[in-house]
C-alpha cells in the first residue's frame, strides 16, 4: 500500500512538471486549440469523478470526486468563455 502511494505521487509530480512546461511553451496562436483540448480532458475528468463519487457510503473517494466535478466544471465553462471571448476579438466590427 505504501509503495502504491509513492508510485502514484511520483506520477502526479511528473505530470505537473510536464504540464507546466507544455503549457508555458505554447505560442499564442495555439492557445485556442489548446483550450479546446483542455476542455475535452476536463470532460473525461468529470466522468471519472462521477464514477468515484458514486458509491453509497460517504468516504474520501466521494468527497474528492465531488471536488473534481466542481473544479472540472469550472475549467470547462471558463475555458469556453475564454475561447468565445478570444474568437470575438477576431470578428470584424460592423
Amino acid at each position: 500500500m505504501h509503495g502504491d502511494f509513492i508510485s502514484q505521487l511520483s506520477i502526479f509530480v511528473m505530470a505537473v512538471f510536464v504540464g507546466y512546461y507544455v503549457v508555458w511553451s505554447v505560442t499564442p496562436a495555439l492557445h485556442t486549440p489548446l483550450m479546446a483540448v483542455t476542455n475535452a480532458i476536463s470532460s473525461v475528468i468529470i466522468v471519472g469523478a462521477i464514477i468515484a463519487a458514486g458509491p453509497a457510503e460517504v468516504g474520501l473517494a466521494k468527497v474528492l470526486g465531488f471536488v473534481a466535478i466542481v473544479l472540472a466544471a469550472v475549467n470547462i465553462f471558463g475555458g469556453f468563455a475564454v475561447t468565445q471571448r478570444m474568437l470575438s476579438m477576431y470578428k470584424k466590427k460592423k
